[in-house]
């Protein structure tokens, strides 16, 4: 399977950052910065109820109502159902991803795979998104970072709940495609060797970066090829430390994060290169990946991500970041410049 029609483009607009992760950002720059996207040519938006408790579907929604809804692509998740009833966002438990959308609304946000949650899910982004249909549903964060030694748990209450209500709705052209929005490999790995259900697509966070891409690069990669599967890169700037940011995971950096970075910087710098334009292109390359989306909460850093997927990169680069261990050996990489 693959996604039918394809994405329009291979830059995206992933919008978790207008969950308020991080930090809270004003409602004037956070409408700016979706339609600078707009203005800029982007076509396809990603988002889920997680960002923010229904956030950044909230202010997806109110910028994308103004557009013809025929002229983009809307993806977003089910796993979480948000309920009306608040907490304290800071208090929630989110595994390796604690604090992440501390800033976001209060209400409180309930884990749950089942069939009927999922139909919930998808009638409550619908609404916050203010459209009459998604094109692409993701079945969110089933994978370590989240639910530690409990993950298999998680993924079978998924695999026979949300995978076979979106399978149907795909079937019955209710949506486009579907798959697993997730930032581990092996919930993929294990989803490419069910007979049944089968997936269109898989968004992958942070796994397939210049940072991190070796595992991915060993088995999914090749396997989704195989089966004609699209892989979505999330996070192709590695939550932030690729473009200029101190944050990997989703996390401060630690420090041998932060080296490694400083000497791809440096072959950079040697070569005329923009880090963020290395990090985007070696994240398409692979001719498993469709699409990276990359998220921004400002609007010149759509500007910023146009220019890096145009920018012309010389071979040379790629053969010294390989020659130091950069990059791994059998990585393809963009086409020489």
């Amino acid at each position: 399977m693959s996604i039918k029609p394809p994405l329009p483009g291979s830059l995206g607009f992933g919008t978790a950052p207008l969950g308020n992760m991080f930090r809270a950002i004003p409602e004037e720059e956070a409408a700016a910065t979706v339609e600078a996207a707009w203005d800029q040519g982007i076509r396809y938006f990603d988002t889920a109820p997680f960002y923010g408790a229904g956030l950044s579907e909230i202010r997806l929604g109110d910028v994308l109502a103004r557009h013809p809804r025929d002229e983009f692509v809307l993806s977003t998740k089910v796993g979480r159902v948000i309920l009306d009833e608040v907490e304290d966002p800071s208090g929630r438990d989110l595994g390796e991803k604690g604090g992440l959308f501390e800033h976001g609304r209060p209400n409180k946000m309930v884990n749950d795979y089942s069939a009927d949650a999922t139909l919930r899910s998808i009638e409550d982004s619908l609404e916050r998104l203010r459209t009459d249909r998604l094109d692409i549903v993701w079945v969110h964060d089933v994978a370590q970072d989240f639910y530690g030694d409990e993950w298999l748990a998680a993924y079978e209450s998924a695999r026979t709940g949300a995978f076979r209500v979106l399978q149907r709705l795909r079937e019955e052209g209710v949506i486009k495609a579907w798959g697993l929005g997730v930032n581990r490999v092996e919930p993929l790995e294990l989803t490419l060797d069910l007979d049944e259900p089968k997936p269109d697509a898989f968004l992958l966070a942070g796994r397939y970066t210049l940072l991190d891409h070796e595992r991915a690069l060993q088995r999914l990669l090749p396997a989704a090829a195989d089966q004609n599967v699209d892989i979505v890169v999330g996070g192709p700037y590695s939550s932030g430390i690729l473009a200029g940011g101190t944050h990997f995971e989703y996390q401060k950096a630690p420090a041998h994060i932060i080296d490694k970075v400083e000497r791809i910087k440096a072959l950079a710098e040697r070569h005329g290169v923009g880090v963020k334009a290395a990090a985007l292109q070696f994240s398409l390359a692979h001719s498993a990946t469709t699409a990276a989306i990359p998220g921004a909460t400002r609007p010149g850093r759509i500007a910023e991500d146009i220019a890096a997927l145009a920018e012309k990169i010389p071979a040379a680069f790629w053969a010294d970041l390989r020659a130091e261990r950069l990059v791994a050996q059998d990585a393809p990489v963009p086409a020489a410049a």
